[in-house]
Formats: C-alpha cells, structure tokens, sequence
C-alpha cells in the first residue's frame, strides 16, 4: 500500500507539470492568437503573408514534428531550450495557429454597420477595436478558445517524449516498475478529464460574465 501511495505522489507531481504547461502554454497562444488573428485582417498585405505563413505552417504540420524541431533542431543553430521551455513554446505556437483563425472569425462577424458607426464618430483604429469591435467579437471566441485550451490540455502528453515528468510520462514510469497498466492510466485519465471540467467550468463563467457585460446587466 505504501509503495502505491509513493507512486500516485509520482503521478500528482507530473500532474503539476502538466498543469504548468497548460497554463503556459494556453497564455502563449492567447497572444500569439491575438497577434496572427490581427495580423490575417491587417491592411498591409507583408502583415497578412506573414500570419497567414505562420497559422498555414503550424496547423498543417504535427506538433510532435514541431516539438522535435524546437529541442533537438534549434539548439544546432545556437538557441537552446529546457525540456519545459521547449514544451510550452510547441504547444503555444500550435494551438495560437487554430486560436488566429477563431479571433479573425470573430471580427468579421461584428456586423459591419457596427464600423460604420466607429468612423462616423471619428475613433481611431486602436479605438475601434478596444472599444467596440472587440467586446462584440470576444462572446464568439470564447466557446472555441475553452475547446482550444482543453486540446492542449490533453496535447501536453507529447512532452513524455522528450522526457519531461508530465503525467504521462510518469505514468509509464509507474507502469514500467509496477507492470501494471490500468491503475496508473485509470489514475491519469480521471486527472484529466478533471482538468479539463475544471477549464470548461471557467470559460463557461468568463462567458457568462462577459455575456452580462454586454446586456448591461450589474
């Protein structure tokens, strides 16, 4: 009894590396989603080739291709990356490429006589989209970006294979000295299918109180 509480201590510690990928990693392709989201509905066309290259590159090839280029091919060119820091950034250059596509949707669907008024009352770009573009266009991003988050989520099992600790790569480890497979990997797959309840409940209140702002409800 004792070794197996031993070996969940194991599984709880890789599930806080897992934790700590997912929340990094899902700041990371927030911005990076803001950024090529933006950059695809920019008017200068270098901005737009430049985002359309970056999300086209990142969601038609494999994460795993990605993450094996980001630790083992960069640092041939100088640039080298922990295990963690290699992680986060194949994981946030990943799902921010499908995270541009939902913001550009997003700010297309404002209805265009929502513009209209933003130019008629002389805001500046900045302006147009903080003010109202934005606020209209965030209610449309949220469902996606908590169904993106939780791809991630369970994505951040590709870093067993450059050897960071996350849950499943320890879980191969309980396996491996245990032989047995179905606690363990019982153990894991309820940490995260909890996880993942855990970021659906709070997109689900972020659309809520976004959704209250917008009716002007206190």
């Amino acid at each position: 009894m004792g070794d197996w509480a031993g070996y969940l201590v194991l599984i709880l510690e890789g599930a806080w590396v897992t934790v700590r990928l997912t929340v990094m990693g899902c700041a990371l392709a927030l911005v990076v989603a803001f950024v090529a989201g933006l950059g695809r509905i920019a008017p200068w066309a270098p901005v737009r080739w430049l985002a359309t290259a970056y999300i086209e590159f990142f969601r038609g090839t494999s994460i795993f291709v990605q993450l094996f280029w980001i630790y083992f091919v960069l640092p041939m060119t100088g640039v080298s990356l922990g295990a963690m820091e290699a992680g986060v950034l194949a994981l946030g250059l990943n799902v921010g490429a499908y995270g541009a596509e939902v913001v550009r949707g997003a700010i297309l669907a404002v209805p265009n006589d929502q513009r209209e008024a933003t130019v008629a009352l002389n805001m500046t770009g900045w302006q147009r989209l903080r003010h109202v573009i934005l606020p209209q266009a965030l209610p449309l991003m949220l469902p996606t970006f908590g169904n993106n988050a939780i791809e991630l989520l369970k994505a951040t099992a590709v870093v067993s294979l450059i050897s960071l600790a996350d849950m499943t790569f320890q879980g191969q480890i309980v396996r491996s000295q245990t032989g047995n497979t179905i606690v363990p990997f019982l153990t894991i797959l309820v940490l995260y299918f909890l996880m993942s309840l855990a970021i659906a409940g709070a997109i689900g209140w972020l659309e809520r109180r976004v959704t209250r702002g917008l009716d002007g409800v206190r």
